[in-house]
């Protein structure tokens, strides 16, 4: 499992001209689920998520994490992760979970994220075309993978 966590001030995502999520301050994260994932990983990454301590407290230092300053967090599923170009310039997703084993397992984070904090759990649409927009904190990107 590959997550891209961008600590944002603002983030949304559309599909064609609705809105099917909208965050102030928090986590945008972009969701790639692997082909071999379990439920355990799933578990331990969500946990590590609402744990991350990326946000300033008030001596400057990344020492909150997104629960601590009542942040929300937008979940958007990405397969392209798991795109491999080390080979010639069309990349290949063999690595990517097939969408009725992603789509679940998507599904489950949000779930897990809902019943695990009292955040604003907010989502795109699986396996949509999507247009995300974000602003950018600090800029605050880590890449996270089990």
């Amino acid at each position: 499992m590959k997550v891209v966590v961008q600590r944002v001030k603002s983030a949304s995502v559309k599909v064609g001209n609705e809105i099917t999520g909208a965050i102030d301050q928090g986590f945008l994260l972009l969701i790639g689920i692997h082909q071999d994932d379990t439920k355990e990983q799933m578990k331990w990454m969500c946990d590590k998520i609402l744990k991350l301590r990326i946000f300033e407290d008030d001596e400057e230092k990344m020492n909150l994490s997104v629960s601590d300053v009542e942040g929300g967090i937008l979940v958007v599923s990405q397969f392209t992760l798991y795109g491999d170009a080390r080979k010639g310039t069309r990349p290949s997703f063999i690595e990517a979970a097939r969408p009725e084993k992603a789509e679940p397992m998507y599904e489950e984070m949000i779930e897990y994220f809902k019943e695990h904090s009292e955040l604003d759990i907010q989502t795109g649409k699986f396996g949509a075309m999507m247009d995300v927009e974000l602003v950018n904190d600090g800029p605050v990107t880590l890449v996270l993978e089990k």
